[in-house]
């Protein structure tokens, strides 16, 4: 049967893609192969029309209790069967053996679930299957996160015991459900619901019954008869009191009633529940409670003192500044985020184990911890302590001790034989530790003293012999020498060394060669010449970082099989040698900011198989040396890979935005998924080249490129979301001839900060439940917010991209900002997540301010934040400005210095030319490039609507173009010809998650690629005359001309004509090209790394133009096209006042067209 499906609902597809489907018996003749969408979500298999699927119609199969066969006279099929009498039957052909085995892995799983046991979540589901019905044996049955109404069928499932019926669309009580006497845990959370029916009464072993985040405000006095209930969830109503009903409850171990609107919580009748509001005029009934959570209340003081029995005490993010409690029977105090001075713990807390005071005013430690004989973990980070306890590194239980970020000039002398295994004490003010604090420290294995004023370490040894067990050690921007390399050769345990920024000059081949286990290297920053030679001998090796030295000999590490990361950018290389065979699982190679490097054709072609390879590219022709001003802004970026080596971050430049004296950057965060960030990348600028035609407004135009752009995520942005930032400089629009502006636009944890006189400005916001007016918002929505401040339990940014799912409690519309820039802005950094978690923004401005190069300026932030024990993807873009005092362009002014350019191109945003007349009455001649080749992409069926572009760089001008250099503000006179544009264009695709992994992806014959990444340039020529031609005039046009004196351009190539277009009535003048036969290819979006996206087979075609150059193998950079001085194009005289006329009328008419109205958030 078919049941109607929301693609645009959450959907836990864990498989899909476009195959041969055949249904019923393989031998009957009738039943055919067709081409089907097949997808592999939760427990079913979802066949449906690859030309339908977009209207919801689809075909059900449940796996569970079926089969899945493999059919053996069909290669890469299987057979998939659904139970019971009436079952059916489908097989599916699969493109690869490959994508068989994926399947098969995955569905035989399903198959094999017990049949009692039934999870249909986020299926999208309107009704229940009927072949659901068939197991009346059921037990446990899971159906959140649906579009399900009420079902008087459900009562069917007599055996039933767990029911999981949240975030559905029921509205009101489900009464099928009373008569399920079996039940002993039922969620109905998040269904609008207004009243619980008087039948619940009935439900006698109900032992958790959860109703948060609907619209009760009292509850059936039947309810009192549920005598072994335990649990109740009412959080997130509209209680104003606690319900009397509750006094009957004497099974009651957990009361959860946040977010009502209680003032009171009398306690009288309670005595085995917790509370958040207290009524404490009954003291003597407060024995019982063991936990206490006040988190977010805005407390300024608490006296918990009077709870004798208190074991776990939660009261973080409040402004608490004094606290008391009771610590005969106390395990763990949780108290970050408040505004604590005092803490009065008596009598001495015996029994503590973990205790986190970490974001607080503290300026001394209690002296009583260091008497806590069970103490494990304590967090005393970023607060004002100046001094540690004398006997706290004495220890006996102490495992971990966190005291970073305070104001320690010296840590305590005494050490004796502590199990400390962890100790952070980076940003301080330390200049040493303690002397024997690897000699005493015998368990010690990580240690992080970055940030500190350290010149030396202490010895690991005093005899060739060493018992240190040290693992991790964080030394990243100190005072350190080369003194100080001799001392770590007795930690011959060592895996991760981070000595970054520091005075090293040499790193002695002796002294490597005794770290043989070392896996992780960060040295950059210093003043190294050579990478040691010896460190052949660490065989686990798998990432070097020794970026922004003086390197000049490139280290023989891709010897070492287990290589994944290599970075040497920024020193000074001229050659590579490599082995015939590079490491199987490098991922990453990066070779920028190296201007003496130079690669051959073999070298090239050797590494085009890294799936991140950085190189500079060949400089390109910018919109600023086409006025023939200075450049007023210059950038760097950098990405560096997380955890289990995923690179979920992407980073967006466009130097010259839409060919014109603007420019766009942006990074993108996904925090565990690649996806979005690089849907982001590859589309946002496309969108807002496109918004910025149709919106005036400052703040409309970068709100609808948001609100838009979360609409062309897709189903991408249904399960999965990502942070985001925008910088957008730009001439002030109001006053096209002043100042330049920066307009900044962010939603999740991406910011950005602008560095004014040595001081950093924020541009950005976060938007979480902490601020009141968010909190309200989402509160409307009836949105639960669990205990780790997250919406639903999904994310803590209550505004971020994607999450659709979440909506309306979670929007993309985005904080925005605009700033006139002035001769005091230095330069604006757009960082990810990592990045600010780990570094300040004050720390950040100071780190870069003196880094005259911006990819060097990139490199140290993420850099630092990897030293300070980020383990997170990072990307940052440094930008580095130099305005003038009237923000002229004309004169000289001190030029940034030039940085790598991202691999971001130029908005293919149609660019709107304005008729200029000239001195001989000939058309004017376009101000920016206006080429544009755009290609609407369908990736797949369950696809977003991502269009790809191609888009060039800003061509050079005539040569009839006065000498003296002007800027966008004095332009100088043109002279009134066409000119021919040469392009170097990049085509993108859109990425869509179609199911494969990255081991399944296979090369595409005929395309140029290095794994994920592939690149096709095409040369485009010929300005498209947005003309209604006469079909003789036309006939004119493209008839070739007779032979040409010298001056005569070349004629137009085959297949190009001169119309008008649809597409240009609505953008302008723009480049045409492609013919209808040209062959399509599946490409890559090219990322700013010089990484893409990943590469699809059964989408991502485009048309490449015609005559386009092919790709040369051997090297992602080819020398740049050069303008040919004959290269020109002018309009026949018997058409010109035609042509002229219709671009009159266009004119007139894009000015009659009205702005569109704003978009909704969603």
């Amino acid at each position: 049967r078919d049941h109607s499906f929301h693609l645009d609902s959450p959907c836990q597809s864990m498989l899909s893609g476009t195959y041969n489907v055949r249904k019923g018996k393989l031998l009957l003749p009738v039943n055919r192969w067709t081409r089907r969408q097949v997808i592999l979500c939760g427990t079913c298999l979802i066949v449906s029309s690859v030309k339908d699927s977009s209207t919801g119609k689809m075909h059900i199969l449940p796996l569970i209790g079926g089969k899945v066969e493999e059919v053996k006279k069909h290669s890469h099929s299987l057979s998939f069967s659904s139970a019971g009498p009436q079952s059916q039957t489908y097989y599916v052909s699969f493109d690869s053996f490959t994508e068989h085995l994926r399947w098969h892995r995955h569905a035989a799983k399903m198959v094999s679930q017990r049949i009692n046991s039934v999870d249909l979540s986020c299926c999208s589901l309107e009704q229940l299957p009927p072949n659901l019905f068939y197991s009346q044996d059921l037990t446990h049955l899971n159906l959140k996160h649906n579009f399900l109404p009420t079902d008087h069928r459900l009562q069917q499932f007599s055996r039933l015991r767990s029911l999981n019926l949240s975030n559905n669309q029921l509205g009101q009580f489900p009464m099928a459900i009373c008569d399920i006497s079996t039940l002993t845990e039922v969620n109905l959370s998040c269904n609008y619901l207004t009243n619980v029916d008087q039948a619940v009464g009935s439900m006698t072993n109900l032992q958790t019954f959860l109703l948060d985040g609907n619209c009760l405000s009292e509850l059936p006095s039947e309810l009192g008869s549920l005598q072994r209930l335990g649990y109740l969830g009412l959080s997130f109503n509209q209680f104003t009191h606690v319900p009397q009903v509750l006094e009957r409850l004497t099974s009651m171990e957990r009361l959860c009633m946040a977010g009502n609107s209680l003032d009171t919580l009398v306690l009288q009748s309670f005595r085995l529940l917790r509370f958040k509001h207290v009524d404490l005029r009954y003291p003597d009934l407060l024995r019982h409670v063991t936990q206490l959570d006040v988190r977010d209340n805005g407390l300024e003081e608490l006296d918990a003192s009077l709870f004798p029995h208190l074991e776990v005490l939660h009261c973080e993010r409040n402004h608490i500044v004094t606290l008391k409690a009771k610590g005969s029977m106390l395990k763990a105090v949780y108290a970050q985020n408040n505004d604590l001075q005092e803490l009065d713990v008596s009598p001495v807390p015996s029994n503590l184990t973990y205790m986190d005071i970490s974001r607080n005013r503290m300026e001394a430690v209690p002296e009583w911890l260091c008497e806590i004989k069970k103490l494990e973990v304590l967090d005393l980070s970023h607060n004002l302590v100046t001094e540690l306890p004398a006997r706290l590194l004495c220890s006996s239980s102490l495992r971990k001790l966190s005291a970073g970020h305070n104001q320690l000039q010296k840590l305590p002398e005494r050490v004796e034989r502590p199990l400390l295994e962890v100790l952070d004490v980076q940003h301080n003010q330390l200049a040493e530790l303690p002397c024997n604090l690897f000699l005493k420290s015998d368990s010690l294995r990580c240690l992080n003293a970055s940030a500190n004023k350290l010149e030396h370490l202490p010895p690991s040894s005093l005899s060739e012999e060493s018992n240190s067990i040290l693992q991790e050690l964080y030394l990243t921007n100190n005072r350190l020498t080369d003194k100080c390399v001799s001392l770590l050769t007795g930690h011959t345990h060592l895996r991760v060394l981070h000595m970054a920024y520091n005075y090293l000059h040499t790193f002695p081949a002796s002294k490597m060669a005794k770290l043989e286990e070392l896996e992780e290297v960060d040295l950059s920053g210093n003043r190294l010449k050579t990478v040691p030679t010896t460190i052949m001998n660490c065989r686990r090796m798998h990432t070097l970082i020794a970026h922004s030295n003086t390197i000049e000999v490139f280290p023989e590490v891709m010897q070492l099989m287990e290589m994944k990361c290599v970075d040497l950018s920024c020193n000074e290389l001229s050659e590579i040698s490599l082995p015939e065979i590079l490491p199987p699982k490098l991922q990453e190679l990066d070779l920028s900011g190296n201007p003496r490097l130079n690669l051959d054709h073999k070298t090239l072609e050797q590494l085009n198989n890294i799936r991140c390879f950085r190189i500079d590219p060949p400089p390109t022709f910018s919109t600023n040396e086409a006025s023939g001003g200075p450049a007023v802004w210059s950038h760097g970026y950098t990405e560096a890979s997380g955890v289990k080596n995923k690179l979920c971050v992407a980073a967006l430049s466009v130097n010259s935005f839409g060919g014109s004296r603007e420019a766009l950057y942006g990074v993108f965060d996904g925090d565990r998924n690649v996806e979005v960030p690089y849907l982001l990348q590859c589309t946002m600028n496309d969108v807002l080249a496109e918004e910025l035609h149709k919106t005036k407004s400052e703040e409309d135009y970068m709100t609808n490129t948001f609100l838009v752009m979360q609409r062309k995520l897709g189903t991408a942005g249904q399960k999965l979301g990502g942070s985001a930032a925008l910088c957008h400089i730009r001439h002030d629009p109001t006053d096209p001839g002043g100042c330049f502006t920066l307009t900044a636009a962010n939603v999740g944890k991406c910011q950005a900060i602008l560095c004014r006189d040595g001081k950093p400005l924020p541009l950005s916001l976060l938007h979480n439940v902490g601020l009141e007016e968010e909190y309200r918002r989402i509160r409307q929505h009836n949105a639960i917010i669990t205990e780790d401040n997250k919406v639903n339990g999904v994310t803590d940014s209550t505004r971020i991209m994607g999450y659709s799912f979440l909506y309306p409690a979670v929007i993309p519309r985005p904080y925005v900002c605009t700033v006139t820039l002035t001769p005091q802005d230095e330069f604006f950094i757009l960082g990810s997540r990592g990045l600010w978690d780990a570094v300040s923004p004050s720390e950040a401005v100071e780190a870069v301010r003196n880094v005259p190069d911006g990819l060097a300026a990139a490199k140290k932030l993420c850099t630092l934040a990897q030293g300070y024990g980020c383990t997170d993807s990072l990307c940052a873009v440094v930008v580095q400005l130099s305005v003038s005092e009237d923000c002229c362009c004309c004169r000289d002014h001190t030029q940034p210095p030039p940085s790598p350019v991202l691999g971001g191109y130029p908005s293919s945003g149609g660019s709107s030319i304005k008729e200029r007349p000239t001195g001989d009455g000939s058309l004017p001649v376009p101000l920016s490039s206006c080429s544009e080749i755009s290609s609407e992409i369908s990736t797949s069926e369950m696809s977003s609507e991502v269009g790809s572009t191609a888009s060039s760089d800003e061509p050079p001008q005539s040569s009839e173009l006065p000498a003296r250099g002007c800027c966008a503000l004095h332009p100088a006179c043109l002279t009134g010809s066409f000119q021919r544009q040469l392009s170097s264009a990049t085509f993108s695709s859109a990425l869509s998650d179609n199911g494969l992994d990255s081991e399944d992806e296979e090369p595409i014959a005929g395309v140029f690629s290095n794994g994920s990444r592939v690149e096709v340039e095409a040369d485009i020529h010929c300005l498209r005359v947005e003309a209604s031609l006469s079909s003789s005039g036309r006939e004119r046009l493209l008839a070739p001309p007779p032979p040409p004196p010298p001056c005569t351009p070349e004629p137009l190539e085959e297949g190009v004509e001169l119309t008008l277009g649809e597409a240009d009535r609505e953008e302008g003048w723009s480049v045409g090209c492609g013919r209808p036969g040209d062959d399509g290819k599946a490409m890559g979006k090219r990322r700013g790394n010089g990484s893409v996206a990943p590469q699809e087979k059964s989408h991502n075609l485009i048309e490449v133009a015609a005559d386009a150059p092919s790709k040369k193998g051997g090297g992602y950079f080819t020398a740049p096209a050069q303008p040919d001085p004959d290269d020109q194009f002018i309009i026949p005289p018997e058409l010109v006042e035609e042509v002229k006329e219709i671009m009159k009328q266009h004119q007139q008419k894009q000015q009659k067209t009205p702005s569109p109205d704003q978009p909704a958030d969603y």
